[in-house]
């Protein structure tokens, strides 16, 4: 018999919201207090992410993001910087403990099991997605999906993008390139290797797209996905780590 999970759809919040709910999500899961939880979510407004041990200053222009109104945030999960559009990606987390059935104990070999939900949403869209090691999906070669994970609390706590448009000339204003030139390369290596929904298939119906996914998750790791809400406990949980931690320069600088 399948296994219930919940489903959170949350349309748009900030990065610091965003990032607080993960985290108080994946507690309350590996608590007991919650079921496995999938969640989709975007960004309002557009935000800059940086990995857990990366350095603030080092990767992100802050003045170009103050200027443009971005946020920037860090997130509890590794890997490199990341420009979160508004308009361009859809966002999902996902909260379970970390002896979930069927799930490996090597965070290496469990992305290519997390992450069949995208490829098997992308697919049913009629993209030929693949998981590529170590943790991105692509189409005809070029990634349109980046995923990293945590495990904490006993639990396991992934997220990713699945971009449904892309704008390398924005996210290299905001990301620290050494000069014009090494951006121009940057800009262009982007444009040969990541690709988006819109390039790959033309106009992007979010809701379509989003529906795909919860499909696509539910059929790749034999789930019912029962929609939900956040709990009075999650919320104040959250609450509590925007102010204590996401949206505090200790935080967000500390490396």
């Amino acid at each position: 018999m399948p296994q219930m999970w919940r489903l959170l759809q949350h349309g748009a919040r900030s990065a610091y919201e965003n990032m607080a709910i993960d985290e108080a999500m994946l507690r309350c899961v590996t608590g007991g207090l919650v079921p496995p939880t999938l969640r989709f979510y975007r960004w309002q407004p557009s935000a800059v992410s940086i990995g857990y041990f990366q350095g603030l200053e080092q990767e992100v222009d802050l003045e170009a993001c103050a200027a443009r109104g971005i946020d920037v945030i860090r997130r509890l999960t590794g890997g490199g910087a990341v420009y979160h559009d508004y308009e361009g990606e859809i966002t999902y987390s996902l909260a379970i403990p970390d002896d979930y059935p069927g799930i490996p104990q090597k965070v290496l070999d469990s992305y290519d099991v997390l992450c069949r939900g995208i490829v098997v949403g992308l697919q049913s869209l009629g993209l030929p997605a693949e998981f590529k090691p170590i943790n991105d999906i692509i189409v005809n070669g070029r990634k349109i999906s980046g995923n990293a994970q945590t495990r904490r609390f006993h639990g396991i706590l992934q997220h990713g993008t699945i971009l449904c448009e892309v704008d390398p000339h924005l996210m290299f204003t905001l990301l620290k390139v050494p000069n014009e030139k090494i951006r121009d390369k940057l800009i262009a290596g982007v444009e040969e290797r990541v690709t988006s929904i819109s390039r790959e298939l033309g106009a992007v119906d979010r809701e379509l797209v989003t529906q795909a996914m919860i499909d696509g998750f539910a059929e790749a790791l034999s789930i019912t996905l029962v929609p939900g809400e956040l709990t009075e406990h999650e919320h104040v949980l959250a609450q509590a780590l925007k102010e204590e931690h996401y949206a505090t320069d200790s935080w967000n600088a500390k490396r």
